[in-house]
């Protein structure tokens, strides 16, 4: 499942520099791929291990399938092979990408 989330859920806010954007352009949208857990994260059959995975933040956008809570950013570690968007409601992952193809969640 693949769906557009704008990059900012919050109102806008009377910002200090009058360059920057008020609104959420198209192009500032992230379009959220859902992905198979077991893709992303090794050790997920161990029942009876710890999964110890470090999480580095909460992020603007809110899950877009239980529409619970914000995300939260999940980088490569011993136990995650790929960067991705963590709704830990629902533990669902999300990939991240810009509508022009580039990816959100690469440095």
């Amino acid at each position: 499942m693949t769906l557009p989330v704008p990059e900012t859920m919050s109102p806008p806010q009377e910002q200090p520099h009058p360059s920057r954007r008020h609104h959420a352009e198209p192009e500032d949208c992230l379009v959220l791929s859902e992905l198979n857990p077991r893709m992303v994260i090794d050790h997920l059959d161990d029942e009876g291990q710890p999964l110890h995975v470090l999480t580095f933040g909460t992020v603007r956008e809110i899950c877009p399938k239980c529409q619970s809570g914000h995300l939260k950013l999940v980088l490569r570690q011993s136990a995650v092979r790929m960067a991705h968007l963590f709704c830990a409601d629902c533990a669902s992952c999300f990939d991240a990408h810009y509508p022009n193809g580039a990816p959100a969640l690469t440095i």
